[in-house]
């Protein structure tokens, strides 16, 4: 049986520099059962990789040329409904322990926030507390988060344009 695609083309939201997240998503929901979906973006979206495996896809992705990549999600065999829960954030944060390491991101394109960030978790000791500052809210970042086990809380900065993360190393059981 031959699988068809739904073509989202997110590069001109990347370009204008959106966050596509919540567009890929959206195609997401409007699949037809067996139906896949063809990605075109400015950039090989590693993070959607497990975000979209997480919900019973598999992927085979090609660079096709100018920097421009395309990904095709396959739906695979099955899903597990249990991958499909939103990460939530911790509730209450006030007893966290001050940041131990503190990094600026909102200069950085995707998806090199969550790469930096990730890497400096796998640094840090249980309970430590990392604070990031970025251009967007990281929505490939918070599902990742929740996978490993750590305990995250964000939200925009006053300015609007800064979203600020808090992420306590390995607590994600603490905060539940």
């Amino acid at each position: 049986m031959t699988t068809s695609f739904m073509d989202v083309d997110v590069r001109p939201t990347l370009r204008a520099g959106g966050e596509p997240f919540g567009e890929i998503m959206a195609a997401i929901a409007k699949l037809q059962p067996g139906q896949g979906l063809r990605l075109l973006a400015t950039f090989e979206p590693v993070p959607l990789f497990h975000v979209l495996g997480s919900k019973g896809f598999s992927h085979k992705a090609k660079e096709i040329g100018g920097g421009d990549w395309e990904v095709l999600f396959s739906p695979a065999a099955a899903a597990t409904p249990a991958d499909a829960t939103p990460a939530k954030p911790a509730s209450d944060t006030s007893a966290w322990p001050s940041p131990v390491q503190e990094m600026d991101n909102r200069d950085l394109d995707p998806p090199e926030p969550m790469v930096r960030i990730l890497a400096a978790t796998e640094a840090m000791a249980n309970g430590e507390v990392l604070s990031a500052l970025l251009c967007r809210e990281p929505m490939f970042l918070l599902p990742e988060l929740a996978k490993r086990g750590h305990a995250w809380r964000g939200a925009f900065e006053p300015d609007g344009k800064t979203y600020k993360i808090l992420i306590r190393v390995g607590a994600a059981k603490e905060a539940a």
